[in-house]
């Protein structure tokens, strides 16, 4: 079975709520096995659209990816950022 990464590329607003949400998906993410594999550090951007916060975080699988992100756990934490910033999140299933 194929391992899973959540992307996330974000533009923090307002950095105070973001911490609580960085704290709680942090949370989220060590109770589901997950392995963040880049988060916050240098970016170049090279064609189309970047943003600032980039995180890639490594899953067993697309069905634990997803059960982290439906959580309870997650979906609290995930309210601190609804207003703190701007965010893609995909999930990507590895080859």
């Amino acid at each position: 079975m194929p391992k899973a990464y959540w992307i996330a590329n974000v533009t923090v607003t307002d950095p105070d709520p973001y911490a609580l949400y960085a704290k709680g998906a942090t949370d989220a993410f060590a109770a589901h096995g997950a392995r963040v594999l880049a988060r916050g550090g240098r970016v170049e951007g090279l064609e189309g659209e970047s943003r600032p916060r980039n995180v890639v975080i490594e899953f067993d699988n697309m069905e634990a990816a997803l059960a982290c992100y439906n959580s309870p756990e997650y979906q609290r934490a995930r309210e601190h950022r609804l207003d703190a910033g701007d965010a893609q999140i995909i999930i990507l299933e590895g080859v």
